[in-house]
């Protein structure tokens, strides 16, 4: 059997992550944007999530949503992940966390556009934006944010293997297993900050800033690129608008 690349239609997330899965079945008490999982800025970086509509792209087995759901009293979570495998293992650890987690499996460009101006915050840790073609999944998360939502995704700086990041909108084949243990691939963007800025403006994203993270201990440690981002004039901004015009049609 040859190579199969991300383009098949084989879970190429099967294995990931079982054997956590079958020992850790807590919701985590922290949330960490660095790749290490062990350092740098958490969920403080969106701010009050109090009674938002928030969507995790490429949740995997939906850790990072549960956490959001249970101690940041947002409206609701959505976890979106197209695996087959990665969304049976959230339903089997969290979907007792409905109706505020809600799991979806979806490809996600799919679920933004059945989504339009739905969210007021979008974030993928090392998740569908690292593994989406960003001139397809960027124009579809703008649309699908509130005005003055917010995207916010953490990335690699550059390669595990210490190869530096492209210099331009290129993606990497990176090794992969099918469910039956075959050699695969799939692709991953691995970019340097200019390009992810000059996507998310393309995009019609404003307000885009990046922030390095060093990383942490390790022998497959990486440094972290984490851009927030934001659609529109942020929601203070509105309300200003509002009081001086009078009501917005």
């Amino acid at each position: 059997m040859g190579r199969v690349t991300a383009l098949s239609s084989a879970d190429l997330w099967h294995h990931y992550g079982r054997t956590r899965n079958a020992t850790d079945r807590t919701v985590p008490d922290t949330f960490r944007w660095a790749w290490g999982q062990d350092c740098g800025p958490g969920a403080d970086v969106f701010g009050d999530l109090g009674g938002l509509c928030v969507a995790d792209l490429g949740a995997g087995a939906a850790r990072h949503a549960a956490h959001l759901a249970v101690h940041h009293r947002p409206a609701r979570v959505v976890a979106v992940d197209a695996s087959p495998a990665q969304h049976a293992m959230a339903k089997d650890l969290y979907g007792h966390l409905a109706p505020s987690l809600q799991l979806v499996r979806s490809d996600v460009v799919d679920h933004l556009q059945a989504a339009p101006d739905t969210y007021d915050v979008l974030y993928s840790l090392f998740g569908a934006v690292d593994f989406t073609d960003p001139r397809r999944l960027l124009p579809t998360a703008a649309a699908a944010l509130r005005p003055g939502g917010q995207l916010v995704f953490s990335t690699l700086a550059h390669y595990v293997s210490g190869a530096p990041a492209q210099p331009d909108v290129e993606h990497a084949d990176i090794p992969a297993r099918t469910p039956d243990g075959e050699p695969a691939t799939m692709r991953r963007w691995v970019l340097q900050e200019n390009v992810w800025v000059k996507l998310l403006d393309d995009a019609g994203f404003t307000r885009i800033s990046g922030d390095l993270l060093p990383a942490g201990q390790g022998p497959r440690a990486a440094d972290t690129l984490m851009l927030p981002a934001g659609q529109g004039p942020r929601a203070a901004d509105t309300l200003m608008l509002t009081a001086w015009r009078g009501p917005l049609p």
